[in-house]
């Protein structure tokens, strides 16, 4: 059983193993990061970017993040206005008030 133990510690005390030279270090993106890209090339009008952002993360995902940014930029606007977030809400997209 310590054995089990001192192995699996042993593998955190090695360094990681070397790249090949020549190979690019790819970064990964997490899908907050993907939906921030992507809402910003498509205010910009950009379709590289916005092609690029959503190839980070599933569809699903960027799907999650594009909402969960929407939501956060709601509130930071109603709290900017000292309106309500459904004021503000309906206000972006030109409905009228409730």
């Amino acid at each position: 059983m310590f054995d089990m133990i001192r192995r699996y510690a042993g593998r955190f005390r090695t360094s990681a193993p070397a790249r090949p030279e020549g190979t690019r270090d790819r970064r990964t993106h997490n899908l907050f990061e993907a939906a921030a890209v992507y809402v910003a090339a498509r205010a910009e009008d950009d379709q590289d970017r916005i092609e690029e952002a959503a190839a980070w993360v599933s569809p699903e995902a960027l799907s999650f993040g594009v909402s969960e940014l929407a939501c956060r930029a709601v509130l930071a606007l109603a709290r900017e206005r000292a309106e309500s977030p459904d004021a503000v809400a309906r206000g972006l997209l030109g409905l009228p008030a409730a």
